[in-house]
């Protein structure tokens, strides 16, 4: 059942949409926009319902304040850990992944944007996004070893070599170290890096640019982009085949050859 979820009003971080692209903005820039417990729940909760959202074709993760996040609160999630027992803990931790798998499977394309700051679950938020965009200033942290834990954390160990390789990935999570703006960007963690000032309103333009194209098909790209991973090549052939075919039957298809002819621009409306 469609969603409308240009009206929303969340209580644990900043949403707002134009032009059918999302503007995601967590809210404690006097703390670096640490994650909360609610705020894990909310952007999860809101990530799973963007599946069915019919007024919004992109996400756009952006900075507040100079930073983008510094992770779990320390005050607010990982001293009450401390305190948890197992199934608290694990109840906890796969809420954080469900977070990952709620952005991986939401059906719309995300772009972040780093400024400042992002490790730890910020960090991985960003590595979980389909492109992602940084200031020259941008740190980049898996800090998980750093508070005694596995570098293992919310995918980590499954998505960041495929961005940057399997040797500098070990180095990361196994030093929990930041990765520099411009080793970011040589590694292909970050598509490229922009000056503070136009961050921003890049990241704004490239959604809009995407939102312009036939965002049923883009569904479809995300969908095949996220599973191929587990597939064969043989599998992956066919499946692609499936998803083409389905996206044939699309009048943005027809939309796109009607123009050819006429010399014109498609105009793509999603179906």
């Amino acid at each position: 059942m469609a969603k409308q979820l240009a009206g929303l009003s969340p209580k644990h971080f900043l949403w707002t949409v134009e032009d059918r692209v999302a503007q995601v903005r967590l809210n404690r820039p006097e703390r670096k926009n640490p994650l909360t417990f609610e705020s894990y729940a909310e952007l999860r909760d809101t990530f799973r319902d963007l599946v069915y959202a019919d007024d919004v074709d992109a996400v756009v993760f952006l900075p507040n304040g100079g930073n983008f996040c510094s992770g779990g609160d320390v005050h607010e999630i990982i001293g009450p850990l401390v305190d948890m027992d197992m199934k608290q803990l694990l109840a906890f931790t796969r809420m954080t992944g469900d977070l990952v798998k709620a952005m991986l499977n939401c059906g719309k394309p995300i772009i972040t944007a780093v400024d400042g700051v992002a490790v730890g679950a910020g960090a991985i938020i960003a590595m979980a996004s389909d492109i992602r965009l940084a200031t020259p200033e941008a740190k980049t942290g898996f800090l998980f070893t750093r508070v005694g834990l596995a570098g293992c954390d919310m995918g980590a160990c499954a998505m960041l070599p495929r961005i940057i390789g399997q040797g500098r990935a070990a180095e990361l999570l196994y030093t929990g170290r930041t990765m520099s703006a411009e080793e970011g960007d040589r590694w292909g963690f970050y598509n490229r890096l922009i000056d503070a000032d136009s961050l921003e309103a890049e990241a704004l333009e490239l959604a809009r640019r995407i939102v312009a194209g036939p965002t049923f098909a883009h569904g479809i790209t995300k969908t095949q982009l996220n599973q191929e991973w587990s597939m064969g090549l043989d599998q992956a052939i066919e499946a692609e085949a499936q998803a083409q075919a389905i996206c044939m039957q699309t009048r943005d298809f027809e939309r796109a050859y009607r123009a050819f002819v006429a010399k014109e621009k498609p105009v793509f409306e999603g179906d």
